[in-house]
């Protein structure tokens, strides 16, 4: 059994696990016994202004592992998985806007507790009010009354690690967004399968370790829910500092990672080349030199950018097609978009008047 599917039949217990740990256990982000669920590095310098206008104790309450704010977001509707005392939907509903609105979903009491009492207090410093809390299951979106196809974006901060029921989070995530809507968000992630042992030791379940997926498994629960082509969007390695988790974890390598999906129906399984370009206009906000749509591409304003059509796509059918000019389209087809992890399978060595070898 790998990590994409449920823990045995313990779905309770576990919940149960993650609440006494995140609503009990832990009072402030100095608790935690790993920088696996906290990573405050690489924050960039249009998102410190919007932290700065978040109350002391929600972001005394931060849990997360990454950055969950992508770009283009004014007028979005936004869904946060596990908002726990709500730092992000406080700094996403200052990106939306007025316009926007933000959702928050977290099943620990005690987290939303803390975010819902300086709602008012966050409505009065914006000068409008954007958010939603909710309290409920993130394997069960489908019981919160959330219209399907009704998000632009969806995020989420360090929190499917925690789940049992993986599969079941990604297929409501599919089930919520718009076409051409995106889920963006940043996890744990593992070398290899995590053995049974430590996946049911609470203390390093809680520390986002316990039930980080292996990296190939998730890349295949992606696809499963319809996710064809996730794209990686920064990574770091995660060093164990605690000795004695560190000793219950063996050789196992961690990472926290933060990867898009697009909810788009013609995605191809791997990147096509069609003879296609961008070009960025330089126009999404805090973006004027160039836009990062993943690790590997980072495209240029006013440079002639070639793409695959997984890439056109993610430009063309979602929010950023009116920050991009367009060049070609798909009346032609070139094979493999070179570069991009897949490659000829055929010798290049040309025909030869040696005998055929045998078959295998």
């Amino acid at each position: 059994m790998n990590n994409a599917t449920r823990i045995g039949d313990d779905v309770a217990d576990t919940h149960s696990s993650v609440q006494d740990y995140y609503g009990r256990q832990l009072q402030s982000s100095a608790d935690l016994k790993t920088s696996a669920c906290c990573d405050l590095a690489q924050m960039p310098g249009w998102l410190k202004p919007l932290l700065a206008n978040i109350h002391p104790e929600v972001l005394s309450r931060y849990y997360g592992c990454g950055l969950v704010c992508p770009d283009q977001l004014e007028g979005c509707r936004v869904l946060d998985l596990g908002c726990g005392s709500g730092r992000d939907v406080y700094a996403l509903a200052q990106l939306v806007g007025a316009r926007g609105e933000v959702v928050g979903v977290d099943m620990t009491a005690e987290q939303l507790a803390v975010a819902r009492v300086h709602q008012d207090w966050h409505a009065k410093r914006f000068g409008y009010a954007n958010i939603r809390f909710l309290e409920g299951y993130i394997e069960q979106l489908d019981q919160l009354g959330l219209e399907p196809a009704s998000f632009d974006v969806i995020v989420s901060n360090c929190v499917i690690n925690l789940s049992p029921d993986k599969d079941a989070v990604v297929a409501g995530v599919q089930r919520l967004l718009k076409p051409g809507g995106e889920f963006y968000f940043s996890d744990v992630y593992a070398d290899r399968r995590v053995p049974e042992a430590a996946r049911r030791d609470p203390v390093l379940y809680g520390e986002c370790l316990g039930g980080a997926l292996y990296w190939n498994d998730f890349l295949q629960l992606a696809k499963r829910q319809g996710f064809a082509d996730p794209r990686l969007v920064e990574d770091r390695p995660l060093d164990v500092t605690d000795l004695t988790l560190k000793a219950k974890l063996s050789n196992i390598r961690f990472f926290s990672a933060t990867y898009r999906l697009f909810n788009l129906d013609e995605l191809e399984n791997d990147c096509e080349d069609y003879g296609q370009a961008v070009v960025y206009r330089g126009t999404v906000p805090n973006c004027p030199h160039g836009f990062a749509l993943d690790s590997h591409h980072l495209i240029e304003t006013g440079r002639v950018f070639p793409v695959c059509g997984n890439t056109w796509r993610m430009l063309q059918d979602t929010r950023f097609a009116p920050h991009f000019d367009f060049i070609g389209d798909f009346s032609r087809h070139y094979g493999i978009f070179a570069g991009c992890g897949v490659a000829l399978p055929f010798g290049e060595g040309g025909a030869t008047n040696e005998e055929p070898a045998p078959c295998c």
